[in-house]
């Protein structure tokens, strides 16, 4: 099995017994300074190899430890839409990571593996059992790769009106089912521990009211213990925060009261939605555990291969370059021809053609669009010719993209209290 990393602390964690996430939530928390709260944990999602290229980079840069969040329609059996199977995926962390020269943990993490939380379970529409077993298949793939953090998510049920939401024990129930798949599987075959991550900030669920997220939290410890698990206990537990995919602004009492009930479980929370977040300072001082962004740093390299292609467009009129790359074009055409855009239409949008919304949704659909189509060949080969051509007439290339993602990365690494942290760690580890 390749693991992400071999750093020294993901060795101490191994010599603890310990999965790698809940090693390093508990030195963040053993190793905070006086007076200041514990930092919160990062988690990046890998929309494409520039931002997996760029979060390596931004924490060998900010001595931060690194996480990765990836969904099942990122990375999975199939490929998902980066084209990467889960051993191919923590194969390029580790290549990148051995090429940039990190020397800090990996947490390689699924997020969001449940039932009809993969585009492809609901567009078929599939039934319970057939989706449930989907999942855990890819719960075995990930073990089987050597990921390390699992989030186990079946708050979602296909077969019940939209604005009914999954009865809490029959979330509980699913849930247990799948963490059993996995540890099973896991026992029998002597793969190294995994940490766990359970819940949603979806109203899905149920979980957003706090009587029933303490409900889960307690029927899911039984639930454990009964089925002889009681030492496989979720480190993270998503919380609705205030964030969602349409708000930007972290609520701190409310979090508050989460990390409280979480923490008498011996838990923490983590957040989603997190990107473009008003006040990510608060989450640190609220005792977030994480928070997970991911869309944003589609939209950072968006943003820097769109200023690429100007320039680019700017030498084609002096003379400086014959044969342009194309790739706005590309990338919109890719966009479009991938329907994934209708993910995202609001109600009064439903049933329009793409050439008829209004620009500015036109032009937000294709810059949130292109995490699903960097892999398509014709933007593959369009930005391997932009760089090329930038490249021959002495301009920033790949680099400039990079960095861009990594500068989003860091902020969060900075308001987050991770940076720095690293030696921290390992001492809290070693001790």
């Amino acid at each position: 099995m390749l693991r992400a990393d071999i750093s020294a602390i993901r060795r101490l964690a191994d010599q603890r017994g310990l999965p790698l996430c809940d090693a390093v939530l508990r030195a963040l928390r053993e190793s905070a300074l006086a007076g200041e709260p514990a930092p919160t944990l990062l988690a990046v999602c890998p929309n494409s190899e520039a931002v997996v290229k760029a979060a390596v980079l931004a924490s060998r840069e900010a001595e931060a430890p690194l996480c990765f969040a990836a969904t099942l329609n990122q990375i999975d059996g199939d490929g998902g839409y980066t084209g990467w199977t889960q051993p191919q995926f923590v194969a390029l962390v580790r290549e990148c990571v051995e090429e940039l020269g990190y020397t800090g943990p990996v947490v390689v993490g699924l997020d969001h593996g449940g039932p009809w939380l993969k585009d492809l379970q609901t567009r078929e529409q599939w039934p319970l059992e057939r989706a449930m077993q989907g999942v855990k298949d890819s719960l075995v793939a990930c073990l089987e790769a050597g990921y390390d953090l699992l989030h186990v998510d079946p708050t979602v049920d296909r077969t019940l009106p939209p604005d009914q939401p999954l009865p809490v024990d029959r979330v509980v129930e699913r849930t247990l089912e799948l963490v059993g798949h996995a540890e099973v599987h896991r026992r029998r075959g002597n793969l190294p521990p995994v940490s766990y991550e359970v819940g949603t900030e979806e109203v899905h669920g149920g979980l957003a009211d706090l009587t029933v997220f303490e409900r889960f939290l307690s029927g899911l410890r039984s639930g454990l213990a009964a089925r002889g698990f009681s030492d496989t206990w979720p480190c993270f537990v998503v919380g609705k925060v205030g964030t969602d995919l349409h708000t930007t602004l972290f609520d701190p009492e409310v979090a508050r009261d989460l990390v409280v009930t979480a923490a008498s479980y011996g838990t923490v929370i983590k957040g989603h939605y997190t990107d473009y977040v008003t006040n990510p300072e608060d989450y640190p001082r609220t005792g977030m555990g994480g928070a997970n962004v991911g869309p944003e740093f589609t939209e950072s390299e968006y943003g820097a291969l769109e200023q690429l292609a100007r320039r680019e467009d700017a030498l084609v009129e002096e003379q400086q370059i014959a044969r342009p790359s194309g790739l706005l074009p590309a990338l919109r055409e890719a966009v479009i021809a991938s329907a994934r855009w209708q993910k995202w239409l609001q109600p009064d949008e439903r049933g329009v053609s793409f050439e008829r919304l209004a620009s500015e949704r036109q032009g937000w659909l294709i810059c949130t669009g292109c995490r699903y189509i960097w892999a398509v060949p014709g933007v593959v080969s369009a930005r391997r010719r932009l760089y090329t051509n930038l490249a021959a007439a002495g301009e920033p290339n790949e680099d400039f993209v990079l960095r861009a993602i990594a500068d989003r990365i860091t902020h969060y690494y900075r308001a987050f209290g991770t940076a720095g942290t690293l030696e921290r760690i390992r001492s809290a580890l070693a001790a």
